[in-house]
């Protein structure tokens, strides 16, 4: 997808509107990102503000479980068509007013999203001997000792 920026740039106060379907092998989308913003310039520096709304079908990081995430992705990024340095990641450098927005906006994507998808917040997981989920029930397995505290446990079973 690319956006043509040349009047935007050209023309103090101009503003672009855009919107778009994202899709990519990346992500397991239960329907594809939709993207819809605007391109403004203002005082000669253009903004490429938006909302993404994602919609993915993922697995629980701690039972395994299939679980859907849903989210609204705000996005912001400033464009210019000449930078004075190489060092500045801030700025989005266009070259020939044409710009492809998809890789920065699945940078966003993956920025946005939680450390670790949960099913819900206060999923137990699996046992770490049986493999049970123990959102579903307890399991059987007796619950193993710390063996740093083994000799704790000596002197209170022999009652010294």
């Amino acid at each position: 997808m690319q956006i043509y920026l040349e009047s935007v740039f050209n023309n103090p106060g101009e503003k672009l509107d855009f919107a778009f379907a994202l899709q990519n092998d990346m992500f397991n989308f239960v329907q594809p990102a939709q993207i819809a913003g605007q391109a403004v310039n203002q005082s000669g520096i253009v903004t490429l503000r938006g909302s993404m709304q994602v919609h993915l079908k993922l697995q629980c990081d701690r039972c395994a479980e299939a679980m859907e995430y849903k989210a609204d992705v705000p996005f912001a990024h400033t464009m210019v068509t000449t930078r004075e340095s190489e060092e500045s990641d801030e700025l989005i450098l266009v070259e020939n007013f044409h710009y492809d927005p998809e890789p920065l906006l699945w940078e966003d994507i993956v920025l946005a999203m939680p450390p670790k998808m949960l099913c819900r917040p206060d999923c137990k997981g699996l046992c770490l001997h049986c493999g049970r989920n123990l959102n579903e029930g307890a399991c059987s397995c007796k619950p193993m000792a710390d063996p740093r505290w083994e000799a704790l446990q000596t002197m209170l079973d022999s009652g010294n």
